[in-house]
């Protein structure tokens, strides 16, 4: 058939070929290849439009040039791998759908000639697929090498148990189709993935990627920091696969690529497929101090009150997996308490949002077990700190700390960048620190992504680089049927404009609260910690997040 007897109308064609199609030689295409899209075209009478697929490069994961072992048959095939997103079957709405292109070349006699040729077509896909624009709300971001080498960290027990199996019916393949070569790593017990990469010879790998809950990567990115080159360390490209029970970064990674919402194992598929387009963005942590123990470094959220109690008591319906959070939810509602405390923050200012970072070289100031949220003036960053605490074991939960006398660098460059706006939690606060009048609460939340599980849009503003902490307290005296509607709400990113009275959202650099209630729960990326007087700064774009 002739080439210009094609609609081939959509962009320049700069590949033409009519190959039959894998498994029903009988049916011939014409397959085009331009700049953005591979259109295929059944070779029929009917009219053009009916039988033309227009798959766009954007989609696209990987592609492959092979001969089978029948040596009889000289003929080569081509295989390109799309994820589309495509409307459900037994649902409304789109997902990403796996979607396989597969053609035999075999107009000439030779083998090798038919395999050249397809390996032609192999490498002007695997070439316009990576020219794609990587720009995402006017931001540009980074691409990873290819051929990619990652090493994927799976938690077995995350979740409802299935990651495993999970990474065989849907990532194992994901990865070999876009020829990432990864290394499976299965982690044994807590702080596993913690200790490893706190040892591990980065070098071999252009990523590390978890599979499981957020409480993977939570160890991740604190065994990275912990290591004597952590400055180099944290640089290391960070994916993640979701197979937990909450997942609010992977909801958050597909939030930020502008797909419409989907759970579970659509999820996954979508955050596999972002993984495999192998595009990083920089992503925000923060610095959490606590009274007696090392500070540590949170992707995702610091929480008292009634979103970390219901987190941690929800911990006993592990196994129906998302829904825990919904029956949690229900069960706290039913013992709605208050909590008794005092809040203060650094607000964000305009000409802040415009800053590129607020890494710098300034001393970290340690922490000390008293706290005082009285304003005062912030002293010099050369002056001298009482306590310095060290981390003298790796574990995440019962970390061994010892005391010594020393100046505040002497162990704040050991272990991640220096606090700048923090001052030890024994001292006033600085002048320009906002102190909240209430000291009833029933939550309070900090977010740094936009989710706080896969239903649960809570900060739907937030971008993983925005340098913000963002701040939302609901004030004692609220309802429980006005806290459910919040809830409802929050599903949507919704909450935010409801005009409910006890609700404060706002935009910081820092905080510190001091629980005043005898017993409570505080967590960081779902992560009890010690209960008392803590405190949080943004570093702005420390991290690095495989987005898609």
């Amino acid at each position: 058939m002739d080439p210009r007897n094609v609609d081939t109308s959509i962009n320049s064609v700069s590949l033409y070929g009519e190959f039959t199609v894998t498994g029903n030689r009988k049916a011939r295409c014409a397959v085009s290849l331009t700049e953005k899209d591979l259109i295929v075209q059944r070779l029929l009478l009917a009219p053009v439009g009916r039988n033309k697929v227009v798959l766009s490069l954007k989609d696209c994961v990987g592609c492959r040039a092979y001969r089978e072992d029948d040596n009889a048959d000289p003929a080569a095939y081509l295989a390109v791998y799309f994820y589309p997103l495509k409307r459900r079957w037994m649902s409304s709405g789109v997902s990403r759908q796996r979607a396989e292109q597969c053609f035999r070349l075999a107009s000439l006699q030779d083998p090798c000639a038919n395999l050249e040729e397809a390996e032609k077509w192999a490498r002007a896909v695997r070439e316009r697929s990576a020219r794609q624009p990587y720009l995402r709300d006017g931001v540009s971001m980074s691409m990873l090498s290819r051929p990619s080498r990652m090493m994927l960290l799976v938690n077995p027990q995350s979740g409802k148990g299935q990651a495993l199996t999970l990474y065989n019916n849907h990532i194992q393949r994901m990865l070999n189709e876009a020829g990432v070569t990864h290394t499976l790593v299965i982690t044994e017990r807590q702080n596993h993935a913690r200790e490893l990469v706190k040892e591990a010879d980065l070098s071999q790998w252009d990523a590390l990627v978890i599979m499981s809950g957020d409480g993977l990567l939570f160890e991740v990115i604190n065994g990275l920091l912990e290591r004597p080159d952590w400055e180099e360390a944290i640089q290391t490209p960070l994916g993640i696969l979701p197979s937990g029970s909450g997942n609010a970064l992977a909801a958050s990674i597909h939030h930020y690529s502008g797909a419409p919402p989907v759970f579970s194992e659509e999820l996954l598929v979508s955050c596999g497929f972002l993984l495999c387009q192998r595009l990083v963005a920089r992503m925000d942590l923060v610095s959490i101090h606590v009274a007696s123990r090392p500070r540590l470094f949170s992707f995702l959220s610091l929480a008292w009150g009634f979103v970390a109690d219901v987190d941690i008591e929800s911990e006993k319906y592990r196994q129906v997996g998302a829904a825990r959070f919904t029956i949690g939810t229900l069960v706290r509602l039913a013992s709605l308490h208050v909590y008794k405390g005092k809040l203060a923050y650094l607000p964000a200012t305009e000409d802040y949002s415009n800053e590129e970072g607020l890494e710098n070289n300034q001393t970290l100031h340690c922490n000390n077990q008293a706290s005082s949220l009285a304003p005062a003036s912030r002293p010099s960053r050369d002056s001298p700190c009482q306590n310095t605490f060290h981390n003298s074991c790796h574990s995440n939960n019962s970390l061994k700390v010892q005391r010594t006398e020393s100046t505040p660098s002497q162990s704040a460059t050991k272990a991640g960048p220096s606090d700048s706006l923090l001052l030890p939690l024994d001292q006033p606060l600085p002048s320009d620190w906002v102190v909240v009048q209430e000291e009833d609460f029933v939550l309070m939340l900090a977010m740094y992504q936009s989710h706080l599980a896969e239903d649960l849009l809570a900060a739907p503003g937030a971008t993983s680089d925005d340098g913000f902490i963002h701040l939302i307290y609901v004030r004692a005296g609220i309802s429980r049927a006005s806290l459910l509607k919040l809830f409802l709400a929050m599903e949507k990113g919704a909450h935010l404009t409801t005009n409910c009275q006890h609700l404060v959202h706002t935009k910081v650099r820092a905080l510190r609260l001091e629980p005043h209630s005898p017993k409570g729960i505080i967590t960081v990326d779902g992560e009890v910690v010690e209960y008392g007087p803590v405190q949080a700064e943004v570093h702005r774009g420390l991290a690095r997040l495989i987005t898609g």
